[in-house]
């Protein structure tokens, strides 16, 4: 059982703090942490968890056993803008965002 959160508009690097929280706990025990947790990533992982409970769910499986086995946070698309600065001179700017991958499993 998985789902995939795609351009996240969050850097991969505070995105992962949050996701290390979750990572081996259970299903319920995950969005309980979620809920709690002060990061802005903490809802849309929430929404992520939920999502690939209902995949299992769909699939027929028991959600009361299901453990996040493996949850990801790799890099996404970058948008490059700039900022000026002196002499007419310009640096970059490097939004990133991120792709996020979860995996669950019975125990």
């Amino acid at each position: 059982m998985k789902a995939t959160l795609k351009n996240y508009r969050q850097s991969p690097r505070k995105v992962r703090l949050v996701t290390d929280l979750i990572k081996g706990k259970s299903l319920k025990e995950a969005v309980q942490l979620l809920k709690f947790t002060i990061k802005r990533a903490s809802d849309p992982i929430t929404k992520l968890v939920l999502s690939a409970s209902a995949n299992a769910e769909k699939q027929g499986e028991s959600t009361d056993k299901l453990f996040i086995k493996n949850i990801t946070v790799n890099g996404g698309v970058t948008l490059m803008r700039s900022m000026p600065r002196a002499r007419g001179r310009a640096t970059p700017i490097r939004k990133r965002s991120s792709h996020v991958t979860i995996t669950l499993e019975k125990k």
